[in-house]
């Protein structure tokens, strides 16, 4: 749980980061560039630790963590965060330790118990109301993040499940590597196309790539060697339900860094879905 809860906390400030380099960079871009950034760094660590070479039910895995984590979620993602503050798109995010449990019982052969489903069904009720509440209906960016949630939940059940044969840091890493090739060749065509900016490059502030860096390097890659270690130790469905807790410190984070608005509607109903994760990770899984 621990280790979970160390995972949580950085991906907590991702969707703030990104907000920040959405302003100057392009989200496709960041998409992309982020896992690239990753990616380089992964190869690296590879090169040093020397790991074993995946066997063959290992890289069909692996490929499917990668469309999840290194693909679907950041590109989604960074296209909702053109529509909604990160304050909101954190308590969407939070159904993902519903989908999350979902993908752990297709994908991960976990069984959770009826108090368990409950628990987290009441999580993404209040998450649901929240959303409805706040935008009157769920707009595209609700969309997307919905889209993203999904993607993300199969690369964590199935990031998790090769946790458990392989280390956390060369789970995410191998993941990445697999699509540097064209992640690197994007990024760079970008680049030098000049369509990853939405101002002139000599324009793009410092807090943009700040925010970049932070979501290549944190977010795609280090908070995965904590998140899948958790996952492998304490089982898919009960250690992802930690992710409830995220909207509260990302609503905070994204108070402090961005300006947005703490209001008591949203800290009322971050603390409800907290709640639903504290009673529920007590819940029987088999």
């Amino acid at each position: 749980m621990l280790f979970g809860l160390i995972g949580v906390l950085i991906f907590s400030a991702t969707l703030p980061m990104t907000r920040l380099a959405v302003g100057d960079l392009h989200p496709v871009f960041i998409a992309i560039g982020r896992a690239a950034v990753a990616g380089i760094a992964a190869a690296l660590l590879l090169a040093l630790r020397r790991p074993v070479w995946p066997t063959r039910r290992q890289w069909r895995l692996l490929l499917e963590t990668a469309l999840g984590v290194v693909i679907g979620f950041p590109v989604f993602s960074s296209v909702a965060m053109q529509y909604l503050p990160a304050s909101h798109g954190a308590i969407v995010v939070g159904l993902a330790p519903l989908a999350t449990a979902m993908a752990a019982v297709l994908l991960a052969g976990e069984r959770p118990s009826l108090g368990f489903w409950f628990f987290a069904l009441l999580g993404t009720a209040l998450v649901t109301g929240y959303a409805v509440s706040e935008a009157g209906g769920l707009t595209w960016g609700d969309g997307s993040l919905l889209i993203a949630v999904a993607l993300g939940a199969l690369g964590y059940a199935r990031g998790g499940l090769l946790s458990r044969d392989m280390d956390g840091d060369v789970v995410i890493s191998w993941a990445l590597v697999m699509f540097l090739p064209a992640t690197l060749a994007v990024s760079a065509w970008a680049l030098l196309d000049g369509w990853a900016f939405r101002v002139a490059p000599a324009d793009v502030k410092w807090a943009s790539w700040i925010g970049f860096l932070y979501v290549g390097l944190f977010s795609m890659w280090i908070g995965f060697f904590f998140w899948y270690r958790g996952l492998a130790a304490g089982g898919v469905a009960r250690v992802g339900q930690l992710q409830l807790l995220q909207p509260f410190f990302t609503v905070l984070i994204a108070a402090l860094m961005l300006g947005e608005a703490l209001d008591v509607k949203t800290v009322g109903f971050a603390l409800a879905v907290i709640a639903t994760v504290t009673i529920g990770r007590r819940m029987q899984i088999r």
